[in-house]
């Protein structure tokens, strides 16, 4: 007959074992450690560790898809979208409701009579109310008009290729939005420098070609987070990728300098002539819609 108490023999033995082996545990743990630690450098400058250096863009691009999330315009799209299933759930079973009234009247499952008809005649009326306040507030929604936000789109990272050109971007488009600004505005004759429709559509081609240059950033900021990830053998062939896109965004944020030029030549021409103000800005337009359109086909 075994004993009630446990052999604690073998535990004792194992404990042991792990006991000596310590230090070497010690010593793998420390070397772990130090992969993600920052170290001293001989210029005496504290180094980034690697895995906050790789997750940086992960943060960034978790940022901007949070801040996409909460803007006016996403929250207002997501209201529509919600109004309008709505609406079309409460148009069906209002249908649905009205056939089983229109069963019931005819006795088709039962007696017949307004007594079997009265059940779908309540549910269609429910629901139908239900549908044309749905209606009502769709049709308010897509009345809204959303105020024009004045917050610049976030930049790059500050280790991407393409910061420095969204930056010259940014800075570009805050002094176009004040030069065609002043084009608008009425001179002291009562006319405007430029007609209207000359600054709406620099301002469109303006907002147009923005749009292209900031997907194209988009661009190398993929490609970036790819080389990251790939073996150190195959990241010189993306290497020359992202150097090819880096020189077409100088190239289009140039060009974007240009119409701002051109809207500054209008400017600075306006008290000697519209015809000149709206030769600078017209010209400019066209070749940056030009640009605008070619970025477009290459994204």
């Amino acid at each position: 007959m075994a004993s009630g108490r446990r052999d604690f023999s073998q535990f004792q033995a194992k404990l042991e074992k792990h006991i000596e082996r310590l230090p070497d545990y010690a010593q793998r743990a420390q070397r772990k450690l130090q992969r993600y630690m920052p170290e001293q450098g001989s210029s005496g400058a504290v180094t980034r560790p690697k895995v906050v250096s790789q997750a940086m863009p992960v943060l960034n691009e978790a940022r901007a898809k949070w801040v996409a999330w909460n803007s006016p315009e996403a929250k207002l799209a997501r209201r529509k979208q919600r109004t309008s299933r709505a609406l079309t759930l409460w148009i069906m079973a209002a249908v649905l409701f009205v056939l089983y009234a229109v069963v019931g009247w005819l006795g088709l499952a039962g007696a017949g009579g307004l007594a079997e008809a009265v059940p779908g005649i309540f549910g269609a009326v429910v629901f139908t109310t239900l549908s044309v306040r749905s209606a009502l507030r769709l049709r308010q929604l897509n009345r809204i008009v959303l105020p024009v936000s004045t917050t610049p789109p976030p930049l790059p990272p500050s280790g991407s290729a393409a910061r420095a050109p969204m930056q010259r971007l940014a800075e570009c488009e805050s002094t176009l939005a004040d030069l065609l600004r002043q084009l608008s505005e009425p001179s002291a004759l009562g006319t405007a420098p430029v007609p209207e429709y000359s600054v709406a559509d620099a301002r469109s081609t303006a907002a147009e070609a923005a749009a292209a240059l900031r997907a194209l950033a988009l661009r190398i900021q993929s490609i970036e987070r790819a080389r990251d990830a790939a073996p150190a053998g195959e990241r010189g062939a993306v290497d020359s990728a992202i150097a090819t896109l880096r020189e077409q965004l100088d190239d289009g944020v140039e060009s974007f300098g240009a119409l701002v030029a051109a809207a500054g030549r209008a400017v600075a021409a306006s008290s000697h002539g519209l015809a000149d103000s709206r030769l600078f800005l017209t010209d400019a337009t066209d070749r940056l819609a030009g640009l605008a359109l070619a970025l477009r086909e290459l994204s």
